[in-house]
Order: structure tokens, then C-alpha cells, then sequence
């Protein structure tokens, strides 16, 4: 395991039937990385993110976190170890207010969401760790108004929040901006480089501006391997990636 090494993926083959999706991927984020997942429709990046987040098992290869070989655990352990998805934590609650379904992930990751509504917010801090993630995430305006009256921009903003409520460590983002207008993506921006910087951020992102601007390190994945990792301007610079994904503009 590397050192400081929060999540290490080793070596992962998928193969359904005799269609190989994924071919040897392997990929470390320590702690603090903001590392992005890029490449073309079809490159096998949803395969490995189910594979790295439990959905699906590899045929081959290592899942570790923090040292821990997690490569035939659960998702749901996978999130008490510290990986959150947040495709995983998308399925809100669209007739109760943003704050409830906040409050629903704080009381998830305590173990109390079984309890009855009433007596699960009066558990000690409940509300004031609600309120606090709500602030930090630019939603506490609407702590009080209903999913069902949210922008979808705004919804993607609230899946963040309860991703932020089960305290992870490790945060897969999942295509974050997809159809988000101008001004939402620049909030989520705002929002992501505000997150805490010990936080591991692993970003599948087809928006080129967002990830040049957000990552440090990037993996391009072309027929379910990794043709390159670098930098952002070395992998904005390579000819190859430029040729499979960027195209000459390079996207900005």
C-alpha cells in the first residue's frame, strides 16, 4: 500500500463474457488528491467507478482502503469505511425539505435512521451539524423548501451535501455537472474547491473546463485502460489524448 495511500485500485480486469471493459486499471488517490477520470463514451469509466464504489466485482485486481483489501465488500461497507459515491446517495427524498434529507444522511452515518423522524432530530447536534453542512454548501437559504420545488441544478448541490453528511473520506463525483446550466456549474465549482482539503476527490467529469480547473492529477481511459496519467498540463499537452478525447482545442 503507498504510503498515506487513502484508496489504492490494482490491477482491474472486467470482463462480460467475452467483452473485456476494463484491462489492468489501477489508480491511488492520497490524501487531499483531486484527481479526475477522464476519456470518450464507451472508455469503460462507469464500469470501473461501479467496480470502485461496490456495485459491480472485478474479475481481477485489488480494491484497497486505508490498507484494507475491500475488493469483495459491499457498497454500503465501502461507505462506512469512508467511499461515498454520490450516484449512490441520489435518490432523494424530493417530499421532504432540503434540511430533512441532510439531517436523513448525518442520521445514516450515526446509525439512527431507523428511528422515528421526531426523535432522530432531537439526537444530539443533529440540527447544528445539518445547519453547519447546509452552510458550507451554499443551501442553507433553502433549508426549508421541498426537493419537489428544486432547480435540478440545485438537487445535484443537496446530493453533495448528504454525500458531505456521511463524512467521507474518500468523495467519487460523479459526472457532477451533467446538465447543469453556466451559472450552476460555476457554483459547483465554487463548491468543490471549497471542500476539505484532506478530502481524496476522485471526479468523472466530460466537462474539460471544470476538470482542468479542479484537478491536479488526471487519468485518461480509452478502451477500458489507461493510455496516460499526469498533470493537467501535461495530459492537456499530449498529442495522444488530444487525438482519442481533447481534440486540437484542447478544450480550452
Amino acid at each position: 500500500m503507498t504510503a498515506q495511500a487513502l484508496l489504492e485500485v490494482e490491477g482491474i480486469h472486467k470482463t462480460f463474457g467475452a467483452l473485456q471493459v476494463s484491462r489492468g486499471i489501477s489508480l491511488t488517490l492520497p490524501a487531499g488528491a483531486r484527481h479526475a477520470l477522464i476519456g470518450p463514451n464507451g472508455a469503460g469509466k462507469t464500469t470501473f467507478v461501479n467496480i470502485v464504489s461496490g456495485l459491480l466485482q472485478p474479475s481481477a485486481g485489488k480494491i484497497s482502503i486505508q490498507g484494507t483489501d475491500v475488493t469483495r465488500a459491499s457498497a454500503e461497507k465501502r461507505v462506512r469505511m469512508g467511499l461515498v459515491r454520490t450516484f449512490q446517495i441520489s435518490s432523494l427524498f424530493t417530499h421532504l425539505t432540503v434540511a430533512e434529507n441532510v439531517a436523513l444522511g448525518v442520521s445514516a452515518r450515526k446509525r439512527t435512521d431507523w428511528l422515528p423522524w421526531g426523535e432522530m432530530r432531537r439526537q444530539t447536534g443533529m440540527l447544528d451539524e445539518t445547519a453547519d453542512i447546509l452552510d458550507r454548501t451554499g443551501l442553507l437559504k433553502l433549508a426549508t423548501t421541498r426537493l419537489s420545488r428544486l432547480a435540478y441544478g440545485q438537487r445535484r448541490l443537496v446530493e453533495i451535501a448528504i454525500a458531505l453528511a456521511l463524512r467521507p473520506q474518500i468523495l467519487v463525483l460523479d459526472e457532477p455537472a451533467a446538465g447543469l446550466s453556466s451559472a450552476d456549474r460555476e457554483v459547483l465549482f465554487d463548491l468543490l474547491t471549497a471542500l476539505p482539503p484532506e478530502l481524496a476527490v476522485l471526479i468523472i467529469e466530460h466537462d474539460m473546463s471544470l476538470v482542468f480547473r479542479l484537478a491536479r492529477t488526471i487519468s485518461v481511459l480509452v478502451e477500458g485502460a489507461v493510455l496516460t496519467e499526469g498533470s493537467v498540463e501535461e495530459i492537456r499537452n499530449d498529442q495522444r489524448v488530444r487525438d482519442v478525447y481533447l481534440g486540437s482545442s484542447a478544450h480550452g
